[in-house]
């Protein structure tokens, strides 16, 4: 097959989910509708801690932090597959899709860092209730935020570059519904072992290492809920935690369910569908998650609804 370097590709086709033209309506809605509630749903938890003083702590900093990344996540992914379900094109340019990945390893990594910094506050809170506001300080949250930004920058950096060194083939098919990093590798017909070890050392660094720092924290948080004597005690401990367990419960059962599954049957049409699970389920649900399981926060939403009336 004829090789293509990045000055004659001009553009990759993303095959998507059905190619029977009566479901492209259907999923074009449907998908118009997660992501109108997704940002929605993250805009309105931002309006609620910046409007409201009771929210202005470190947990629903992070929070916000956390909504922002999930609205900018989704919006990488979502708006150009519904252009090309309305235009009835498969095409992104050579481009488009660099830009794409490079935000999208972004976002992904910048998420995963900051459950893991939101897991830090947990811990602290809990751990060490006494000292948590001399220990997290605004300079400090502040910190923890631009790191998480900085290293995952970086990373997304560096992914995109050894992309750009890949030449590829005249099959330029992504049977995916975005440029997923993987997918597009494997297009190339240029040598790719040194991307794959990176994709691999990247998803050990920023995949395995904050996981690790998660599951750290909440076995000090646990061990500490269990030293509390009252059950009321423990059930008021174990609740500032319910909302975080449920979105990185979420977020990594799903994340990883899809890349185990797809190593097992390498059938990349299932693994494509099954990629809506934590690339656009997720960011939808987190709203709704940390709103029905948060009594202050529902309060503030509730007052910001009567003060738009």
């Amino acid at each position: 097959m004829k090789l293509m370097n990045d000055t004659e590709l001009s553009e990759f086709l993303l095959l998507g989910f059905a190619e029977d033209p009566e479901l492209q309506p259907l999923i074009f809605g449907l998908f118009l509708c997660m992501y109108l509630v997704t940002v929605l749903g993250n805009l309105l938890i931002i309006l609620a801690t910046i409007s409201d003083s009771h929210l202005h702590t470190p947990m629903y900093f992070f929070l916000s932090n956390l909504s922002f990344v999930d609205i900018c996540f989704t919006s990488t992914i979502v708006p150009k597959m519904l252009v090309n379900i309305q235009t009835q094109s498969k095409a992104i340019t050579y481009t488009g899709c660099i830009t794409q990945i490079h935000f999208f390893v972004l976002l992904i990594d910048l998420d995963n860092l900051m459950l893991t910094v939101m897991a830090y506050d947990r811990y602290v809170a809990i751990c060490h209730p006494l000292h948590y506001l001399v220990i997290m300080k605004p300079h400090l949250c502040g910190l923890l935020i631009l790191l998480s930004w900085v290293i995952s920058v970086l990373c997304a950096l560096f992914q995109s570059l050894m992309v750009l060194r890949l030449s590829f083939c005249t099959d330029l098919e992504i049977p995916h519904f975005f440029c997923e990093l993987n997918q597009v590798v494997q297009l190339a017909c240029s040598d790719t072992f040194l991307n794959e070890v990176v994709i691999y050392v990247a998803a050990v660094l920023l995949g395995g290492g904050p996981l690790t720092g998660i599951l750290y924290s909440y076995s000090k948080i646990v061990s500490s809920i269990r030293a509390i004597s009252s059950a009321q005690g423990r059930y008021k401990a174990f609740s500032t935690c319910a909302s975080h367990i449920s979105v990185v419960s979420l977020f990594y059962c799903t994340s990883l369910g899809v890349y185990l599954s797809s190593a097992v049957t390498q059938n990349s049409r299932s693994t494509s569908t099954a990629s809506v699970l934590y690339t656009v389920v997720t960011p939808l649900l987190n709203p709704f998650i940390y709103s029905l399981r948060n009594q202050d926060l529902k309060s503030a939403l509730r007052r910001l609804f009567e003060r738009e009336k």
